[in-house]
């Protein structure tokens, strides 16, 4: 009797948490569907008692979110593609490949991650500049399409793969390219779904980059966009609820795609261990 009791309080104190972490989430999709000023009565109405699509409406066609949104699946996208292959490839070399000033080398990228980010924005963008490349796509992409952090995240799991194996397939003739591409990556692959929604948020979230970069209208990002309409638009807030809904929107859907590989990749993780 005490344990079943110990279970219900527990059960209901997470579902109390869940419901508290949830409630802004559930609220901002809410207010996205009810008519301008509804969200702004006091009390606030919970739940939209006339839902209308006017502030999508508005979002897509007088302020042209469809473009920002485009803009940065394109580059999100991008992002994480390139960063993915470039992540696990050096990931990989890192683990199994000898080669001179291997661990120097891991020393030194791993000492990268306490610099500050910002230290290296302006230096970056000044070389951007030289090569014509501000107010690019190419801006935001290049910069982001490899990470120390996804480096090291590939490396800890590639070292788990057996050496017999990859040794097996070189006597049958297989190239490094070849042992990468079929044996390597199959193996890794719940690693580089969890990099890949990391990678996709990273991207996805990223305001300043692409604003210190991105000087055209045309090419700027949600985040930026949003943060710029939400200065002209501070009164709408119905208005400002649908465009967060829609930013959002894209990153649950990509972690609801992966949610299996990364609790596979983590469960398989703790195995290891």
């Amino acid at each position: 009797m005490k344990r079943l009791l110990k279970t219900v309080l527990l059960n209901a104190m997470v579902a109390i948490i869940g419901l508290a972490v949830l409630a802004p989430l559930l609220w901002m999709a809410a207010a996205a569907f009810m008519p301008r000023g509804t969200a702004q009565t006091t009390p606030p109405p919970l739940v939209p008692h006339h839902p209308t699509l006017d502030n999508f409406r508005e979002l897509f066609t007088r302020l042209r979110l469809g473009r920002y949104f485009a803009n940065s699946v394109v580059i999100s996208l991008a992002i994480t593609s390139i960063g993915v292959l470039l992540n696990s490839m050096a990931g990989y070399a890192f683990a199994k490949l000898r080669f001179g000033g291997r661990a120097a080398l891991m020393k030194g990228l791993l000492a990268g991650l306490i610099v500050p980010l910002q230290v290296g924005m302006l230096p970056l963008f000044l070389l951007l500049k030289q090569f014509h490349l501000i107010n690019t796509y190419w801006a935001v992409i290049i910069p982001s399409m490899a990470s120390i952090y996804g480096i090291f995240m590939v490396r800890q799991y590639a070292l788990s793969i057996p050496d017999n194996l990859l040794d097996a397939a070189r006597i049958d003739g297989a190239g490094e390219w070849r042992v990468f591409f079929s044996i390597v990556l199959p193996v890794i692959r719940p690693v580089l779904a969890t990099l890949a929604i990391f990678t996709f948020l990273s991207a996805w979230n990223d305001f300043m980059w692409p604003l210190i970069v991105l000087t055209g209208n045309d090419r700027y990002t949600l985040p930026v966009a949003m943060a710029i309409l939400s200065t002209e638009h501070v009164q709408d807030a119905e208005l400002m609820m649908a465009g967060s809904l829609v930013t959002v929107l894209p990153v649950l859907v990509l972690f609801a795609a992966l949610q299996r590989q990364i609790i596979g990749g983590i469960m398989m993780g703790g195995l290891k261990e």
